[in-house]
């Protein structure tokens, strides 16, 4: 497809350092693509690396990633015939414990997604492995006092070292320019200074990606600082849920979504 120019590039993951370590590539030409590799270490959600690419660009993406494609298909930051999709059969991605074993991830653990729900063609196939609620950790932290909550973010948050992995790898933080890299208001500091700039990042971007967020985990899966990302979002889907009834971001690309449609007459139960 490369050499006949029916795509103007390859996306995919490419072997680093360690056989452990699989990181987004693009390939360019046919010679490359011996470069490319997949495997349980594949964990890199590729979909956001398509936005600003200009021809058609071909990529793989497991079932959950799919998810987040159609999202950015509806928000306009993709074209949907811009891309040629090779959906990857995935049994789950690893999570390095040490050098020696290798667990999976959380959020295979609670993984839903495994039909491709964007595709031209698909190779291997998908095992369904869910065997934990995705929204149990969720249910324990609403039971505890506010007290007993705000200890737990506190400790999770306080370890935040503003590395902005979280916000580059979160397909819909897509922002060309984010509100906290602003000069004028010293948001777009590294290094927490307080406890409000701490929780001032994370739960204003959790509201930035509410009823939009499609619980692919890639903050969690990068941040350097195990920082469970995730809870928070899970704690916006569970509720939106719970007020608007059952929705998945990114099911398909055109649906609205229940926090970003406005009906003027209100009386077709989308959102606000």
């Amino acid at each position: 497809m490369l050499e006949s120019g029916r795509v103007a590039r390859i996306l995919g993951w490419r072997r680093g350092d360690f056989e452990t370590h699989l990181h987004p590539a693009f390939f360019d030409t046919a010679d490359e693509i011996e470069h490319l590799a997949y495997d349980k270490f594949a964990g890199a959600n590729l979909s956001k690396y398509l936005i600003g690419q200009d021809g058609v660009t071909l990529v793989f993406l497991k079932p959950c990633d799919t998810y987040s494609f159609n999202q950015l298909v509806k928000e306009k930051q993709i074209l949907r015939q811009d891309t040629y999709i090779i959906g990857v059969g995935c049994d789950g991605n690893a999570a390095l414990i040490d050098m020696e074993e290798a667990g999976i991830l959380e959020r295979c653990r609670v993984c839903k997604k495994t039909t491709h729900v964007a595709y031209d063609e698909i190779i291997g196939e998908s095992t369904k492995r869910q065997d934990e609620d995705g929204f149990a950790d969720v249910a324990k932290l609403e039971m505890q006092d506010s007290d007993a909550r705000y200890a737990f973010w506190q400790q999770h948050l306080a370890r935040c070292i503003r590395c902005n992995a979280c916000r580059n790898a979160c397909p819909v933080c897509h922002c060309k320019k984010c509100v906290f890299d602003n000069e004028k208001y010293d948001t777009n500091q590294k290094a927490n200074v307080s406890s409000f700039e701490e929780q001032m990042f994370h739960i204003i971007r959790a509201y930035h990606v509410a009823g939009r967020c499609t619980d692919c985990g890639e903050c969690s899966r990068v941040c350097p600082q195990n920082i469970h990302l995730h809870l928070l979002n899970r704690k916006f889907i569970k509720d939106t849920n719970e007020l608007f009834g059952e929705y998945q971001a990114g099911a398909d690309d055109v649906a609205p979504g229940p926090l970003t449609a406005y009906d003027i007459d209100g009386d077709k139960g989308v959102g606000f």
